[in-house]
């Protein structure tokens, strides 16, 4: 099958489109719209909102929830792992990311040459490569600016500027594909960073925060970092929804890998010789590797049932996996505001499909098909 072909088959296959429909007898996928909810009595309206509330647990959205949590505790995992690095003496962040690229390289780009074959495989990267390549550079550089702003500036600043990376993610859905949000997705982001605010809160309340080295310096870096983060997930999202998975993923490993390579050896290089290399820093880099590798795995199949602003308000609810990590491993005393951060910011999440339009699905169909659908795809 040609990459032509097999683009082709992308687009015209209903379960790559934004909500992923089921297939009734006659082929033809059925889409409904949210039970209207009534307002002639206080018995009908809240029978309706009940109405309402059913509709919107479907396989897609479901899907989308725990995928979104499933990234939201891979992050907590990195954090965690690079925190152990750092406290061995590895203190790598931008070789530690190579591995990571690697693996999504090594992955999946042999599985798109077998896809397309090839002379497929070499067509697409010379007429795509390099919009894969801006992506890549992107996202390098996005995670090596935040992981620079948390050595200058304090936590509580990067915890509310790293939320900028979701306007800037909207407003590159817009440019991309016209995006046209309802206000219930707007009330349903703004009920997130509500959580989010909770949980600086409690952070503060905890004394949890440190000194900033150099606010200025570390909040510049924040910001851009997060504005590459939401212009690297919208573009993500825009290629995913014209592309196969695996080839846009294995092209973001590539393009990663030979970039990021090249930055390390550049800023890296004296830093390898001092780092401790053994056993431990070996299994924490493994574990950080499997997290990331999840996360960019998954990301891709969120962005189709969801999209990448939903991708970056699930992130917010990191911080409180981040305090089940704490509890087990360093002892944590949990301040009570988390728990109500964190059910906030899930509130959110099922706010933001409140008005997205309902998929009658196959009784069979299952969450499972959209980890089947991104080999296939």
């Amino acid at each position: 099958m040609s990459v032509e072909d097999t683009k082709q088959e992308l687009i015209s296959d209903p379960a790559s489109t934004f909500a992923v429909t089921g297939h009734p007898d006659n082929g033809v996928p059925h889409v409904q719209p949210r039970p209207p909810i009534v307002y002639t009595s206080p018995s009908a309206f809240f029978s309706s909102v009940g109405a309402r509330w059913k509709s919107v647990w479907t396989p897609r959205f479901i899907f989308s929830l725990v995928a979104g949590q499933v990234v939201s505790l891979c992050i907590t995992v990195t954090n965690v792992t690079t925190t152990e690095l750092v406290e061995r003496n590895w203190s790598l962040p931008t070789t530690q990311t190579w591995f990571l690229y690697f693996s999504l390289f090594a992955t999946y780009t042999p599985y798109t040459m077998y896809k397309y074959g090839l002379k497929g495989w070499a067509k697409m990267v010379a007429k795509d490569g390099w919009k894969y390549f801006i992506l890549a550079c992107c996202d390098v550089e996005g995670n090596f600016l935040v992981v620079k702003a948390y050595n200058y500036t304090d936590l509580m600043s990067c915890m509310l500027l790293d939320a900028w990376a979701i306007p800037v993610c909207m407003f590159f859905c817009w440019v991309y594909m016209r995006t046209k949000y309802h206000w219930t997705q707007i009330l349903g982001i703004l009920i997130c960073i509500g959580g989010l605010g909770m949980l600086v809160t409690s952070d503060s309340i905890t004394d949890k925060n440190y000194a900033a080295l150099d606010r200025g310096k570390g909040d510049a870096f924040m910001i851009a970092g997060a504005t590459l983060y939401g212009f690297t997930n919208a573009t993500e999202e825009f290629f995913v929804r014209q592309s196969p998975l695996y080839e846009v993923v294995g092209q973001l490993g590539m393009w990663g890998m030979l970039i990021n390579g090249i930055q390390a050896s550049a800023l890296e290089h004296h830093d390898m010789t001092q780092a401790s290399w053994n056993g431990a820093t070996g299994g924490f880099l493994v574990a950080y590797t499997a997290a990331m590798f999840l996360l960019y795995t998954t990301a891709p199949l969120l962005y189709r049932s969801a999209s990448s602003p939903y991708f970056n308000i699930s992130l917010l609810t990191s911080d409180f996996y981040g305090l089940l990590f704490g509890l087990f491993l360093f002892h944590y005393s949990p301040y009570w505001l988390y728990f109500v951060a964190f059910g906030t910011t899930i509130i959110g999440l099922v706010v933001y499909f409140w008005h997205a339009t309902r998929t009658l699905s196959h009784p069979l169909f299952t969450c499972a098909f959209q980890v089947l659908m991104f080999m296939r795809l």
